[in-house]
């Protein structure tokens, strides 16, 4: 069909950190890869183009997302493609190693790549017999590969060998083949930092350090020590994906909601989360809400801190994006959505209530306090201000007993900070300030240097 460039369209959720793709196929239709449920980029797309998804490939049994496929298969009459190991609960096309599918002109061949999950396939395209590219979802990435712990630490070995057999595979195509992988810089499934989301064989032969451990144990050993810690939704989405999303008519939106019936749900056990900025929330907030911004990485937190079970109300502010957060938490399996405070804080007071107040101070600023990291392992490992308490994010509501009082909490920027700081309050504590800032600047503050390494101080 004469593959141009401009068929294959990448769609980056930076969240996530992971990459969608949706390829041309020259006839007015498309093939989706990896689509979460959040299709509005998607959509959007195809739109541009005029094309209609006719296909609807998932490399694995996601984690970090819930698919978009059975949506496209509802809304398109797309062909539903996936590894027949997976066992999925939905009308799909089970396909096994080797296994080929004519998308009319261009053939998408499936390669068993097992070891980010037990039935991830890859799916090589091409064109006439020649390898165009390859989507390599959890197998192959840029200059690593995906993490092999989501099912168990007594799995996680036998995944890793299982992951470095594959990436020989894989290695084997031509130099040229493009390699289009899932997840990128930013998912929690080990990929590196960077700002490449695509690469080629070759290109990974010459850069991906997994790709030089010179056997087998070497790999495994390489892939498993750099295993850091992964959102506590990730425990639950793959079963999500088996199963299979439930189908949504329309956009599902945010009911307004009475202070009254905020105050009511707060007392009853649910969640109230504030996604107004950090300053905003430091400024005035309700006492027991949690702090997290409206960004990129909402889901991100959404997922690792709050149960799925439970209903949860948002406070906004103006000119914030509603479908933005229905969306988020809609991406990620979180449907109990209450509504959002009528009025925001404003709305707040002005029915008699009270709020709460956080420090949140520049580093000249922060006085002579304990000093609580809560920024990923990496990243302290990286450089830390001498003597901090180190306590990630992710774990913090299960060890905020052991975190210290009347500390200054602080991340890099003061975002992941006021989370902390929300959830420490939450837990009881009083006194805390959040560092508008990061380790660089409170140590320069100080006339300190940064240390670097495992020291860690954990309470």
């Amino acid at each position: 069909m004469g593959f141009a460039d401009d068929h294959l369209i990448p769609l980056v959720d930076e969240g996530l950190g992971n990459s969608a793709y949706l390829v041309d196929l020259g006839d007015g239709r498309a093939l989706a890869v990896d689509a979460a449920r959040d299709l509005r980029t998607l959509r959007a797309a195809a739109e541009r183009r005029g094309l209609t998804v006719a296909y609807a490939a998932d490399t694995h049994l996601h984690a970090d997302f819930l698919s978009g496929a059975v949506q496209l298969g509802h809304d398109h009459g797309a062909t539903l493609l996936a590894s027949a190991a997976g066992h999925r609960a939905f009308a799909h096309r089970g396909l096994a190693d080797e296994d080929e599918v004519d998308l009319g002109g261009l053939t998408l061949r499936a390669l068993a790549t097992p070891g980010h999950t037990d039935e991830h396939l890859s799916f090589l395209l091409l064109d006439d017999g020649r390898e165009l590219g390859v989507f390599t979802g959890g197998s192959l990435i840029v200059d690593s590969a995906a993490r092999t712990d989501l099912l168990g630490a007594d799995r996680t070995e036998e995944l890793a060998r299982a992951q470095y057999r594959s990436l020989q595979r894989l290695t084997r195509l031509p130099d040229a083949t493009a390699v289009w992988p899932t997840h990128g810089a930013g998912s929690f499934c080990s990929a590196p930092p960077g700002s490449e989301r695509t690469t080629t064989i070759g290109a990974q032969k010459q850069t991906n350090p997994l790709l030089a451990a010179p056997d087998e144990d070497a790999f495994t050993a390489r892939l498993t020590g750099s295993l850091g810690s992964y959102p506590a939704y990730f425990d639950r989405l793959a079963e999500a994906n088996r199963r299979g999303p439930a189908v949504l008519a329309a956009t599902p939106l945010l009911p307004v909601l009475t202070p009254g019936q905020v105050g009511s749900l707060l007392a009853d056990g649910g969640y109230v989360v504030d996604v107004r900025p950090a300053a905003d929330y430091a400024a005035g907030h309700i006492h027991g809400s949690l702090s997290i911004p409206l960004r990129d990485q909402f889901a991100t937190w959404l997922g690792w801190l709050l149960p799925d079970t439970a209903p949860i109300a948002f406070v906004t502010g103006d000119d914030q994006d509603l479908g933005e957060i229905v969306w988020q938490a809609y991406k990620i399996g979180y449907e109990r959505l209450a509504g959002r405070l009528a009025g925001g804080m404003p709305g707040w007071l002005a029915d008699g209530n009270p709020q709460t107040a956080t420090p949140f101070v520049a580093a000249d600023r922060a006085g002579d306090r304990p000093y609580l990291d809560v920024r990923q392992e990496a990243e302290f490992a990286a450089g830390h201000v001498p003597g901090a308490t180190h306590i990630e994010l992710g774990s913090l509501a299960a060890r905020a007993a052991g975190a210290p009082g009347g500390a200054v909490v602080a991340c890099r920027h003061g975002e992941r900070a006021m989370t902390a700081a929300s959830l420490l309050e939450r837990a009881g504590h009083t006194d805390i300030t959040v560092l508008d800032g990061g380790p660089d600047q409170y140590a320069a503050a100080r006339g300190q240097q940064l240390v670097r390494g495992g020291e860690t101080t954990h309470p």
